[in-house]
């Protein structure tokens, strides 16, 4: 083995001895030797590693660890035995104290580096109601390609024939095989196993994502822990209804607590667990969960949080920041089915309107309105950046939760033209984040920001941030 000296370029395939200090958005160790950035994949700070070099740009090098010479204080031994070769989790060796340590290091990063905010108030990251079984949705893949590891290989196995579980990082049609997760309840575990074994000798095969051809796409599983209910969605190629009887009844003697059972059929070559069409198999093809005193009826391409508990306290920042007094009108942009302005619906007597580009996910948020009697919300649905710019709503406070890209210019441009005397902006992504807040920065005040941990085990962080309007000067 030849490491690499201080007085060596380092190169592909050699070694090197790092310290790492740091862990970078995405999930990987940071190093640094001779002035050159080495990330180190699964380094934690204060790990001591030899690790090998598999890729070199520039000005970086992305490494894999061949040996821990001495191990960080954050480091744990990780509970999953797929942990490492499962795209899920990137942290599950690490700490959970020091994931929410890393999480708000990782929005105040982006505030000072991305928004020049490097004073910006952060505090401290609220952490998941549960580090494990918190996921009330999973969706698995069906394969032709189980992923195999090289001793596998070694013994002169084959990537062929059939697997359900999640997929392999940085491939679209290996998956590895799996029999439970553990960021899912063990109910959903069971449900697992019992579709997989009745898949895999049904006769019927596993659609290959290369090929376009066979009949098992997707399972996936959705939770609700109001009621301790589940959802079992199974996406198929084409519609075969004996088979899926046959499999309902299965699953119904094997696993408790089964609501209801859908059937997705999808001929889309996209990779995506989303049918054009859907026959019910069992129930009513939805469940209902609750997010503090409202009721939701979930259904199987409905978006929903996937963390209700921890859902519950960002919706209960987001009205602490909304300082709602009761007679406020708030404007929801990027509405979805409508979750936060039920949740902000009893804090004010005035409307509260939501904007949303998705017409399912607008019927679904009327229908939430209309389960949990609200009568001051109502939905718009189109272009945030169009609906902004003919709406003669004016509001006090304006709630704004864009996906992961943020917000576009323009949309930006008509929220500051709005004038809200308060804003509260929910994130998923630090970097477009700050970004957007840079230009928010201008016309206000950035008063905290609270990071929230609804995805414990992985780099992803919510934040929600306060603002006021600057005052004139």
């Amino acid at each position: 083995m030849h490491t690499v000296s201080s007085s060596q370029p380092a190169s592909k395939g050699q070694f090197v001895e790092l310290t790492v200090e740091n862990v970078a958005f995405g999930g990987n160790g940071v190093a640094r030797k001779d002035g050159f950035v080495f990330f180190v994949k699964g380094g934690l700070p204060g790990d001591k590693v030899t690790a090998r070099i598999f890729k070199k740009k520039k000005s970086y090098a992305e490494t894999a660890i061949w040996e821990i010479l001495e191990p960080s204080p954050d480091r744990i031994p990780a509970p999953c035995p797929y942990f490492g070769r499962c795209g899920g989790c990137k942290w599950q060796h690490a700490l959970y104290s020091r994931q929410l340590a890393y999480k708000k290091s990782h929005v105040a990063e982006a505030l000072a580096h991305i928004a020049s905010l490097p004073m910006a108030i952060v505090r401290e990251t609220i952490p998941s109601e549960s580090e494990y079984g918190y996921r009330n949705k999973m969706e698995f893949s069906f394969s032709t390609r189980p992923w195999l590891p090289p001793e596998e290989f070694a013994k002169g196995s084959k990537d062929e024939g059939f697997a359900l579980g999640l997929h392999v990082p940085g491939t679209f049609d290996k998956v590895l095989d799996i029999e439970a997760c553990l960021l899912q309840p063990e109910a959903g575990n069971r449900i697992l196993r019992t579709l997989k074994r009745y898949a895999a000798t049904s006769g019927l095969p596993a659609y290959g994502i290369r090929s376009h051809q066979g009949f098992w796409r997707f399972l996936a599983v959705r939770h609700s822990s109001f009621l301790d209910e589940w959802m079992v969605n199974i996406i198929t190629s084409v519609e075969n209804r004996e088979t899926m009887e046959a499999l309902s009844k299965e699953l119904l003697e094997e696993c408790t607590g089964i609501g209801t059972i859908v059937n997705n059929i999808s001929q889309r070559k996209a990779s995506i667990a989303v049918g054009e069409r859907e026959v019910v198999l069992q129930g009513n093809g939805a469940i209902t969960d609750r997010l503090g005193e409202f009721r939701f009826m979930i259904s199987a391409n409905s978006f929903f949080q996937t963390n209700s508990r921890t859902a519950v306290k960002l919706y209960e920042k987001v009205a602490e920041y909304a300082e709602l007094k009761g007679n406020e009108r708030v404007l929801d942009l990027y509405s979805g089915t409508g979750t936060i302005p039920i949740f902000l619906s009893s804090r004010t007597g005035a409307e509260v309107l939501g904007m949303e580009i998705n017409p399912t996910a607008v019927r679904d948020a009327e229908k939430n309105c209309r389960l949990n009697e609200i009568s001051n919300c109502r939905f718009v649905i189109g272009d945030i950046r169009e609906t902004l710019a003919t709406s003669r709503f004016k509001p006090d406070v304006l709630v704004i939760d864009p996906p992961r890209d943020g917000m576009h210019k323009d949309a930006l441009a008509a929220v500051l033209k709005l004038a809200a005397e308060r804003i509260v902006y929910v994130s998923c992504n630090p970097s477009t984040l700050a970004r957007d807040l840079k230009i928010m920065s201008e016309e206000y005040e950035i008063l905290e920001v609270q990071p929230v941990d609804m995805f414990p085990h992985t780099y992803h962080v919510e934040a929600v941030v306060k603002l006021v309007r600057r005052k004139e000067r």
